[in-house]
């Protein structure tokens, strides 16, 4: 099946029986240059309306389809191209329930040992979830930075829970259940976020609110350019 074909079949199964279509489709047509259509190479910023609207299920009988295949490793190629720990499908601007997480253990270069150990941090292997159901195993709640590649530019403290269990099927279909905690479970719990319409933003602690470059901003007079893409 061609790449065009299956993207279409994609966005049908993203936007099938979903109320507020007409005036997402309507909404996008403002800006969005023609042929330019989801799952997105790049990721959609705050304001998108499909990161506002909780995301559909895929059909069990879609699971194993060449679309559902195509749109796994397209999440797993832009999280990867991003260098981001985290990504799901509404990023790419389709509304299906699906997400992919990957931890590498050359990322502990980033922090210190201290940072590390405090943000219980792991290696966490290339995991991908369809239709994901999350359940919290430790009430306790953690505070750390965060930041978000929707929300590009910006970071903010955000409360956790420190373990979780997610359920659901993996990238071949079939059911599977993790069990994360730290780091891990602040990814798992993010990234399940985005499956229900809400950004990290609408759980921070509003004074901590950053932009990443404010000192670049200050040491160039302004004259910074943030760039939405890869690249």
């Amino acid at each position: 099946m061609a790449t065009v074909q299956i993207r279409s079949c994609i966005r049908t199964l993203s936007t099938g029986a979903r109320v507020d279509k007409s005036l997402a489709k309507w909404y996008q047509s403002l800006w969005q240059p023609k042929g330019n259509e989801p799952p997105y190479d790049h990721i959609v910023q705050l304001g998108d309306p499909v990161l506002r609207v909780p995301a559909n299920p895929i059909p069990e009988k879609e699971l194993k389809s060449p679309e559902v295949q195509f749109l796994v490793k397209h999440l797993v190629k832009v999280m990867r191209a991003y260098k981001c720990v985290g990504l799901a499908a509404p990023q790419l601007g389709l509304s299906l329930r699906a997400f992919v997480m990957e931890f590498k253990d050359d990322l502990r270069d980033q922090y210190t040992k201290a940072d590390y150990k405090l943000r219980e941090m792991e290696p966490l292997p290339l995991t991908v979830f369809l239709n994901p159901v999350l359940k919290v195993l430790d009430y306790e709640k953690v505070t750390h930075t965060e930041a978000c590649e929707s929300v590009r530019g910006y970071r903010a403290d955000v409360a956790r829970y420190r373990e979780v269990l997610i359920t659901g099927f993996d990238a071949s279909g079939k059911q599977q259940e993790l069990t994360v905690k730290g780091w891990n479970a602040r990814i798992a719990q993010h990234e399940m976020d985005h499956l229900n319409g809400i950004i990290y933003t609408d759980l921070m602690n509003r004074k901590s609110l950053t932009c990443t470059c404010w000192q670049a901003v200050n040491a160039n007079s302004g004259r910074i350019q943030l760039s939405f893409a890869n690249k």
